[in-house]
């Protein structure tokens, strides 16, 4: 398969995109042998791998260390890379912090979530240094303190017009693509119609031009239930439970 750039994205809406996040090099080489469109190196790290309550501890080392573990197993891939929190706080640390991510992990994109005024101005600034960057609205899990949690956002007018706006805002700014994260799935659609570069859903239903999941949901690699928009197509954690319950019970005969 092809290794995507910016320019097929941008021209693939309606293709139905597929990303799926990555954190190792094994399972990086694995997505490098299928028709995976794209690879995300999420802040969900934290919790996934390193075991956080949140993506706000994650540190822009540990990505650094993530997204090159990913890259050097999936070359052929279009490699995404979450700036992580506290990163971007201004725009001079996020030109600084950017550059160093995209520069040290050979990504071909950033991705980073919000769209205050600051965050519009450094997008463009990022694109402007040649740093192509995904926006991400909705659902901002490094503002989940600030939101007040995990929930669907767009339910009201208020909260509807405001993401319409943002997604409006951050087309102009120049990002190449836009997560939708749990945003009410008409509003979704009215937005994936609305701007013109491809929407990326993650628990904003199936009207997006593309979905992103979390590979340890979609496996179930781990031990908790996966959230009700990702239901897995295994269930590995059992697998390797039993697997490994039997290996132990064979060399104690």
């Amino acid at each position: 398969m092809k290794k995507l750039n910016v320019r097929d994205i941008r021209k693939s809406k309606g293709q139905k995109l597929q990303i799926l996040t990555c954190y190792d090099f094994q399972t990086a080489i694995l997505l490098n042998e299928t028709d995976l469109d794209m690879i995300l190196v999420g802040d969900s790290v934290g919790n996934v791998i390193l075991g956080y309550d949140t993506t706000v501890e994650v540190s822009l080392e540990e990505m650094i260390i993530f997204g090159k573990a990913v890259r050097k197993g999936a070359p052929e891939k279009f490699l995404i890379l979450d700036m992580p929190f506290g990163s971007y706080s201004t725009i001079s640390q996020g030109i600084k912090s950017g550059t160093a991510l995209f520069q040290q992990t050979k990504a071909e994109a950033l991705k980073l979530e919000g769209a205050f005024p600051y965050q519009l101005q450094l997008i463009e600034r990022l694109t402007q240094t040649g740093i192509p960057v995904m926006g991400h609205i909705g659902l901002t899990p490094q503002s989940v303190h600030q939101q007040g949690g995990y929930f669907t956002h767009g339910k009201t007018e208020a909260s509807a017009t405001r993401l319409m706006a943002e997604a409006k805002a951050l087309e102009a700014a120049g990002v190449f693509s836009l997560v939708l994260e749990c945003v009410e799935e008409n509003l979704a659609t009215e937005i994936s119609k609305t701007i013109s570069i491809p929407t990326i859903g993650i628990g904003s239903g199936k009207n997006t031009d593309g979905q992103v999941l979390v590979i340890n949901d979609l496996l179930k690699m781990g031990p908790k239930t996966p959230p009700k928009f990702c239901p897995p197509i295994a269930d590995l954690y059992a697998v390797r439970k039993d697997l490994i319950a039997q290996y132990l019970k064979d060399q104690r005969k």
